[in-house]
């Protein structure tokens, strides 16, 4: 690894995959480059270089569409236990961690945990509904996190303060916005003529809805608006009026109802290039997975190095993404067959 100057770019070269990875912790800026006459790889074997961190399953809001179900009754992740996974990522070189929960910077060892991954070398982000922020939260968030996303939730007033604090603090800021058949007709309206609330921000994140959590509802899954086609064109609009992102769950529809360049946008990463850790240090490709297997579990015995290669359940994801799942539709190798856990989020129209 070779770190440039006060920017931290991070360099990664590795000569035997054919590729190098070039990431900067101030900017967020991120490539994967194929040597000469290479391919781009299909995954990481050094790692990942990505990890998505449940710090706490614990969350005051309650919201009935939270697919880990967290309650005022959750648990914190051990500090040590979030240390010695940081310790781990370090050694593989894992670039970012977002930490998540529950609501994660409600946790009580929040300050010490963005202070400990940024002095591993990792950039720490997370996601917040905008309690608990306090002073101390924010001044640790400005000088280690990478960026915050704040979740949106009607009527949107809650979203509109924590941006507004966010702001008031130099910390960049993105939207994560879950799209399902109703929303979208709100993410229309803000695709059309954005609310001045959003204004600072850095990007809105459309996450598509997912069939998880306390309370499922099928009927609200984005595959069932009429509006799909309107949305995604939009949202990929060269003269968008924000600046938007996606979650993987969402390429589907982006690939095939839009022109957006393929090179612009990543098929999921799951067991490729991340993998996710819960509180109780439970080990899975993808956050959406846990509660419905078992997992694997971080030991004294079992390494994070162990199950990235080791692990039949994120070997299993790696063979969904490689296989022909979606016969020999134009977008697969882009899309890599869409979602290895829920067929209803893929909103191509081609299944």
């Amino acid at each position: 690894m070779t770190t440039i100057g006060e920017a931290r770019l991070r360099v990664n070269r590795y000569k035997d995959l054919g590729y190098a990875t070039f990431f900067n912790a101030r900017t967020g800026f991120f490539a994967r480059v194929p040597e000469p006459g290479q391919r781009e790889p299909f995954w990481s074997p050094h790692g990942p270089e990505l990890m998505d961190i449940s710090i706490t399953n614990w969350c005051d809001k309650g919201c009935v569409f939270c697919y880990k179900s967290s309650t005022r009754h959750g648990s914190h992740m051990a500090l040590a236990d979030y240390k010695r996974v940081i310790d781990q990522a370090a050694d593989m070189g894992t670039f970012q961690v977002a930490l998540g929960g529950g609501n994660p910077n409600q946790h009580p060892d929040f300050v010490e945990i963005l202070d400990y991954t940024w002095a591993k070398g990792i950039v720490p982000n997370y996601t917040t509904n905008g309690r608990g922020l306090t002073d101390d939260i924010l001044a640790a968030t400005r000088r280690t996190c990478g960026a915050v996303a704040v979740s949106a939730y009607p009527p949107y007033v809650e979203t509109a303060e924590t941006i507004r604090l966010l702001a008031d603090h130099g910390i960049k800021t993105n939207v994560h916005f879950i799209i399902d058949r109703d929303s979208v007709d709100t993410a229309i309206d803000w695709l059309s003529d954005p609310p001045a609330f959003l204004a600072p921000i850095n990007a809105l994140i459309f996450l598509n809805y997912k069939p998880s959590g306390r309370k499922v509802f099928e009927e609200k899954m984005l595959r069932h608006s009429d509006r799909l086609d309107e949305f995604f064109a939009l949202a990929t609009a060269p003269d968008a009026k924000l600046r938007i992102g996606f979650d993987a769950c969402c390429v589907s529809g982006v690939f095939a109802r839009t022109q957006a360049n393929d090179a612009l946008v990543d098929a999921c990463d799951a067991g490729r290039f991340s993998l996710y850790v819960s509180e109780d240090m439970r080990v899975y490709p993808c956050s959406f997975q846990s509660g419905l297997v078992e997992g694997d579990t971080l030991s004294d015995e079992t390494s994070l190095l162990d199950i990235w290669h080791g692990s039949e359940n994120v070997r299993s994801f790696r063979r969904y993404f490689a296989s022909d799942r979606c016969g020999d539709c134009s977008h697969r190798p882009s899309c890599k067959n869409g979602c290895p856990l829920f067929d209803e989020l893929v909103v191509c129209g081609n299944r």
